[in-house]
């Protein structure tokens, strides 16, 4: 049946996107950078993978466009309170990609997921003795990529699930 683990469809297109998130994710560790060679067919990919799974394409361009909307707007709030950058565009970017992916509907469990473990791994770094401040940087990328995989992947395993629009 379309849509289930076993479909060899669902098989290619979780192949393309855990690679692509694993790359997204080790980039931005590394240079705080997520290059739109990457992301940006990504998101064709989403909406493809969503087209092909017979799944409702309109609900996954809506979650590419608010994704991306949402966050360039947080980034652009924090940039006039703050004067300067606190989150990039290829989050907002990599946002849009997980919106093509696993529908509008679950861009909140996305970012709770995200912000979640990025708060645990700041938690870890202050326990081991780094210091931690307002002027610290951290990639927020490897946290949606994998937020986005693990929403992924819970709504290939349980058929049925709420977010599986």
């Amino acid at each position: 049946m379309p849509g289930e683990i076993s479909d060899p469809i669902v098989l290619a297109a979780s192949l393309v996107l855990f690679a692509a998130l694993a790359a997204l994710a080790i980039i931005d560790w590394r240079t705080y950078r997520l290059p739109d060679a990457i992301t940006l067919p990504l998101i064709a990919a989403g909406i493809g993978a969503a087209f092909l799974l017979g799944r409702p394409v309109l609900l996954h361009l809506a979650g590419a466009a608010a994704g991306y909307f949402a966050f360039v707007a947080i980034e652009m709030s924090y940039r006039r309170l703050r004067g300067r950058d606190g989150l990039g565009r290829g989050d907002a970017k990599l946002l849009a990609a997980g919106g093509a992916w696993c529908s509008v509907a679950a861009l909140p469990v996305i970012v709770l997921i995200a912000s979640f473990t990025a708060l645990c791994c700041v938690v870890v770094l202050r326990l081991t003795g780094r210091s931690i401040d307002g002027m610290t940087m951290l990639a927020f990328g490897p946290f949606l990529a994998l937020a986005i995989g693990l929403v992924w992947a819970i709504q290939r395993l349980v058929p049925g699930f709420p977010l599986f629009l």
